[in-house]
């Protein structure tokens, strides 16, 4: 959210570990985290379990719509939610749609079958 640093309820989301001098009226305030600290903090928690990917902030985003989708969440609420003007934007995460007959899923899936007897 670009504008997080100027919205207040923002501060409570994701907020800063020490406090600051508002320049403008000199109130001791807690803003909200830098985003570089958040993405500082991904990257090493992702090197110290391992993954040798790149990791970021935006990979949880990426993964978050590629489940919808894979989920079989329509590309309008995965627009909507993603918070994406133009749906040609949304339609990037559409690579995991791409399986042929094999990404069609049935109503039925979710269904367990009964133990056979």
């Amino acid at each position: 959210y670009p504008n997080a640093h100027r919205e207040w309820i923002w501060q409570y989301v994701f907020p800063a570990a020490k406090l600051s001098m508002d320049p403008r009226g000199g109130v001791l305030r807690r803003h909200h985290a830098d985003p570089s600290g958040l993405q500082r903090a991904v990257k090493k928690a992702a090197r110290s379990t391992g993954i040798e990917k790149r990791v970021s902030c935006h990979t949880f985003r990426h993964s978050f719509a590629t489940h919808l989708l894979e989920n079989g969440y329509d590309i309008r609420t995965v627009q909507e939610l993603l918070g994406h003007k133009h749906v040609s934007t949304t339609m990037i995460y559409t690579h995991v749609l791409r399986r042929g007959g094999r990404g069609v899923r049935s109503p039925l899936d979710p269904i367990e079958a009964p133990p056979r007897a």
